[in-house]
């Protein structure tokens, strides 16, 4: 058995891609997962199952959504090993005095080379900073998220990816989930 973490996006965003946890649950329980948690509203769901392939589990969690909801979803889905690699890799946590809640991943559906960082033009964004590590883009904000022209939809034009972001808090406690599992 294997759990996965299945990353949604932009599900429960400002009235859009509505749907309820617990008939999230259900449905996933419908179709075969076990133990299925979910971490606040915006998309954030463990499952466990016997299928050990993480493209095969998104694609099944995403078809099913479009199915049951109606809802295109972005899903991506990745391991207890790409959370922990948040915490070793990220360049910004090893400033003093760091704000943590300025701290966010976007992870992407594809690994990432480091040289895509030019691609996305980050000078423009100063003092946004970014740096990429295999399928995660890590970012501090100067002053927020909500206050850049740096996110997901940027990030995915000028990469040709799709990416979910979450910030530190959401990082730090979906990975205290998958240690208490």
């Amino acid at each position: 058995m294997t759990t996965h973490l299945a990353l949604l996006r932009g599900i429960n965003v400002s009235g859009h891609n509505m749907m309820k946890m617990e008939a999230l649950k259900t449905m996933l329980e419908n179709i075969g997962f076990t133990n299925v948690r979910t971490y606040l509203q915006s998309g954030n769901v463990f499952v466990d199952s016997e299928e050990e392939s993480a493209s095969k589990v998104g694609f099944m969690i995403k078809q099913e959504i479009f199915k049951v909801f109606g809802h295109e979803v972005p899903t991506i889905v990745i391991t207890k090993e790409d959370l922990e690699l948040c915490f070793k890799n990220s360049p910004y946590l090893k400033e003093k005095d760091i704000d943590t809640k300025k701290l966010y991943v976007a992870f992407a559906s594809t690994e990432l080379k480091k040289e895509n960082i030019n691609d996305l033009k980050i000078s423009q964004f100063k003092p946004d900073e970014a740096s990429i590590d295999g399928n995660r883009i890590f970012i501090k904000y100067a002053v927020g998220a909500g206050k850049t022209r740096l996110e997901g939809k940027y990030i995915e034009k000028k990469l040709n990816v799709i990416v979910t972001m979450r910030n530190w808090n959401t990082v730090t406690n979906l990975l205290k989930m998958y240690v208490e599992n």
